[in-house]
């Protein structure tokens, strides 16, 4: 049985998860501050992958990457590589697929912060940064912790966005989604069903981890912290 599939799944979702990690907190943290409209704009922008279907996204990364295109083009020529059919054209459509999921729940977690912890920690002196990860952070960190796992989970199990960015190579670009479907078209039933448990087992487990985490680790009050 060739694990490639597992390694490169696994090294794909790693990847990207911790990019939309950073990225999506980034985003939901200064976009949840911007007037209404604005916001309800970039929402929309922001979100739109989570409910196109993962083929069109796909597509569109396709548009922008591809060697012919302006972007892959001109990386092609001038670094000599390639934005498509290669394994790390997943980290790509992982990372559109999954962000909208981290964003969403990382805003949900911010806007329903006590800004008033906040507010205690500028009149005591202490910085934003400090008031971001020593404060606002932990006492986000049950909806932050939720959209990793989520943008980890959607980025394991990518499918449509990655078959048309990165294809299906054995040894190069499969992963186990589309060797799922690779196997399932070759009428190999019983090695696609061993590839669809070891999917569940993965994400199963690391659901666990995260459930077990969040029991040996209570949240606690926050307003002693900030005189500290």
């Amino acid at each position: 049985m060739d694990w490639y599939p597992l390694f490169n799944s696994l090294r794909i979702a790693l990847i990207s998860s911790v990019i939309v990690f950073f990225a999506g907190i980034f985003a939901a943290y200064y976009i949840a501050k911007l007037p209404p409209l604005l916001k309800g704009i970039l929402d929309v922008v922001l979100t739109l992958p989570l409910v196109l279907p993962p083929t069109v996204v796909g597509y569109f990364l396709l548009i922008l990457t591809g060697p012919k295109r302006p972007l892959g083009s001109w990386v092609l020529s001038t670094f000599g590589v390639k934005l498509v059919m290669t394994w790390y054209s997943g980290i790509f459509a992982a990372v559109v697929i999954a962000f909208p999921l981290m964003y969403r729940t990382a805003r949900g977690a911010f806007e329903s912060f006590d800004e008033t912890l906040a507010f205690s920690g500028k009149t005591l002196g202490l910085s934003n940064t400090y008031i971001f990860w020593r404060i606002r952070m932990p006492a986000c960190k049950q909806g932050i912790m939720a959209g990793a796992v989520l943008a980890f989970a959607r980025a394991l199990g990518e499918y449509g966005a990655t078959s048309m960015v990165a294809g299906y190579t054995p040894g190069r670009t499969a992963t186990i989604s589309t060797t799922v479907y690779q196997l399932w078209r070759t009428n190999d039933d019983e090695l696609a069903f061993k590839w669809v448990m070891i999917n569940i087992a993965i994400s199963a487990v690391v659901l666990l981890a995260v459930n077990l985490l969040e029991r040996r680790q209570p949240s606690r009050p926050r307003t002693r912290g900030v005189g500290t």
